[in-house]
Parts: structure tokens; sequence; C-alpha cells
């Protein structure tokens, strides 16, 4: 599965370094092809931040025009993905203090009903159901950036050290942040529906 430390459909950092070098000489089909290699799991992550699909496509778009301004002092030693989610964050954070929604803002029961295998007969289950529901239930009462390192590290498969340079914070942070996470959803889950479904709940939740 493609993460953020790899180059969306393959690309080699390399092919990704020349890509940048002519985006950054005004290229327009080198701009587009950077947004098309991009968008979709850019608008994934941050529709699931900001809590709707017009706030995100809004998030999306300031993104973009921020990392396409600032080319100039962009790091090819870092992957273009991890600059520009870091950018998206950092978007989808200010435009959360503007709403004052920093916390209660974000439907994370709805990441529960996508890809789910269909040979997994026990994620089709009513009781299943039930377990994905409390456990994005539980992760809604973290704070934004919980929510975010939660996301990154179950939804797209980042390490703590991608997550961190991605939130600009140390990976203890990270660490911490995922750790109370699971320590309260263990706890909610255990009490709800005993000590199997306590083990590892938010891949459960993931599905």
């Amino acid at each position: 599965m493609t993460t953020l430390c790899d180059s969306p459909q393959g690309m080699s950092r390399s092919a990704e370094k020349v890509l940048v070098d002519k985006a950054r000489r005004g290229d327009r089909a080198a701009l587009r092809e950077l947004i098309d290699l991009h968008k979709d799991r850019l608008f994934s992550f941050v529709v699931r931040i900001v809590g709707n699909a017009h706030d995100a496509e809004d998030a999306c778009q300031e993104a973009f025009l921020r990392a396409f301004s600032a080319l100039d002092s962009f790091s090819t030693q870092y992957r273009f993905s991890t600059w520009l989610f870091t950018i998206a964050y950092r978007v989808c954070l200010n435009s959360m203090r503007r709403r004052k929604a920093m916390t209660g803002d974000l439907d994370f029961a709805a990441l529960c009903r996508h890809e789910q295998p269909p040979e997994e007969a026990l994620v089709e289950s009513e009781r299943c159901r039930a377990v994905r529901s409390a456990v994005w239930g539980a992760v809604d009462e973290l704070s934004a950036p919980q929510r975010a390192a939660v996301l990154l590290f179950y939804r797209q498969e980042q390490s703590c050290q991608d997550i961190a340079e991605i939130m600009q914070v140390p990976v203890a942070t990270v660490k911490s942040h995922l750790h109370r996470a699971r320590a309260r959803l263990r706890e909610s889950l255990e009490t709800q529906f005993g000590r199997e479904y306590a083990e590892s709940p938010l891949r459960i939740a993931a599905g």
C-alpha cells in the first residue's frame, strides 16, 4: 500500500525531483501532474480533519497554492508528499481555529465505512459495526492533533517519524498521541464488549 514516504504510482525519488524542478521553472504540465498524483489522498486526509467536503476542498486548494508558491524553499531530501501533507495539516488547524472547533468536529465513525475486505465476515457483523462505531466515537473525543495522528497512522499507514514531520512535533509526541488513543479505546471497548475486542481496537475499526 502506498504511504507518504513512497511516491504515488511508484514514482522514484529521482523522477519526483525532475518533476518538482520542472514545476519550479513554471512548467504547467508538471504542476498539474503533481496535483493529480496527490489530490485524492490529500483530500481523503483533509476531509476527515475538517469534517466536511466544502471546507476540505478549500483547504486542499490552499495547501497546493502554498506549496507551489514556496517550491523554491522545498528541499528534495524530503518527499514532496510529506511536505504537502505538512502544509495541509497546518491549513486544517488554522481553519479549525478560525471556526473555534478544535474538538468534536470530526466524524470518525465514517472511517469504518471504507475499504472493508469482503472476506472479513466479522467486519460485516452487527457486533463489529457496533465496535467500530464505539471506537471512532471514543477517538472523536481526542484533540485535533491526536485525531490527525490516529488517521495518519491507521488510515494512511505512516510511521511515527513521518507523522512527526507532517505534524511538526517530536516523535515522542506522536507516540504519546497514539498511546493515549489506544488506552482510551481499550478501556472503552473492554467495558462495552469484553477483553477480546479491546486488544487492537483501531485495527478492528479500520477494517
